[in-house]
């Protein structure tokens, strides 16, 4: 059983906070280019900002999603990541 998931793109109604607990990873906001995202960083996307983020292709990171939840909700899920832009 394979537990590899392609991030996909989404928004957060009021932002997010993200810090990253350990490991390395990737996030890229909308239009942006891939930047690196390392243990003891803290990304922060603003509401309704166009963006993903997660672990590299080739090693593991862990982080937590801090966001507020909206009258619309928290986030909206939108397409994956494709296999180009996070270099498989």
């Amino acid at each position: 059983m394979s537990l590899e998931r392609v991030p996909a793109w989404h928004t957060h109604t009021l932002g997010q906070t993200t810090p990253v607990a350990a490991g390395c990873g990737w996030a890229q906001r909308k239009g942006g280019t891939t930047e690196q995202m390392c243990s003891g960083d803290v990304v922060w996307f603003a509401p309704g900002e166009k963006h993903w983020h997660g672990a590299t292709a080739a090693a593991a990171a862990t982080h937590i999603a801090i966001q507020e939840r909206g009258e619309s909700g928290a986030v909206e899920w939108l397409e994956q990541v494709s296999d180009e832009r996070y270099r498989l």
